[in-house]
């Protein structure tokens, strides 16, 4: 009698267990994107915490280009990258440390290939160039359900690789530097080791089309390419300080 009270004991805190675990497997395979806020209840408590009239606007959701890594996990799977930290490239593997060629650091992260796609295990490349990184977690998150049952996808940013500004002209040191924070056309300057000997003061800044730099080889009927002077000299005046802008990516500083 005593036997078949353990047996039963222990049946019943083996299927108690099944169920917990078979419980917690479904609630960890719920997509982020079902129970996730809407944008307006976070602008509302944005708006409660900082004010509406504090100009403080949030920056504008990441654009996915060429080159970028990204970090791609399906939860309870581990990261979908294919051969993490190893070169995609013999370009990529040759080329000197700081140049534009190279890679400044991959991880675990998955690199964007100059044909916008992005190779992950089981599914292969998918082309995610022009996606903001909400819409690659969905999109990703389709492809995956026809893999895993009701997959969380969770999609970051590793490193900003495609958002890129060019300094040329009187410059210390010309060429193509990241963008990867916020950033004025004098700390541009300054990053780029400073003017030469022979620079004055003026420096152009020449913005191109935005759709047109991130759609490769495709025209855009988007704005024309626009030009804004900065004066140096005015600056350190006090004068005309709303011209020291931000650069954005794609554009060309020329320093006269």
């Amino acid at each position: 009698m005593k036997t078949l009270f353990l047996k039963t004991k222990t049946g019943i805190w083996v299927a108690l267990l099944f169920f917990l675990a078979t419980a917690l497997t479904s609630w960890a395979a719920e997509s982020s994107g079902d129970v996730a806020i809407k944008d307006e209840v976070k602008q509302q408590y944005r708006d409660e915490i900082l004010g509406k009239k504090t100009g403080v606007k949030p920056d504008k959701e990441y654009v996915i280009g060429y080159r970028d890594i990204l970090y791609v996990e399906v939860y309870g799977e581990g990261s979908m990258a294919i051969g993490p930290g190893s070169p995609s490239s013999e370009t990529e593997a040759q080329a000197p440390a700081g140049s534009p060629d190279a890679i400044r650091g991959r991880g675990a992260g998955a690199e964007v290939g100059p044909d916008g796609r992005v190779s992950l295990r089981h599914i292969g490349d998918a082309y995610v160039v022009g996606m903001t990184l909400t819409q690659c977690a969905d999109y990703l998150k389709k492809l995956y359900s026809t893999v895993y049952e009701k997959p969380t996808v969770i999609t970051s940013l590793v490193q900003s690789n495609s958002r890129q500004y060019t300094m040329m002209g009187q410059i210390r040191n010309p060429g193509q530097f990241p963008l990867d924070y916020p950033l004025t056309v004098v700390k541009a300057i300054a990053k780029a080791g400073g003017f030469t000997e022979w620079a004055n003061s003026e420096v152009t800044i020449i913005r191109q089309d935005k759709e047109a730099a991130l759609e490769k080889g495709q025209e855009s009927g988007g704005k024309k390419t626009q030009r804004f002077e900065f004066d140096y000299d005015d600056f350190l005046k006090g004068k005309n300080v709303e011209k020291n802008i931000e650069v954005e990516p794609g554009d060309v500083v020329v320093v006269h």
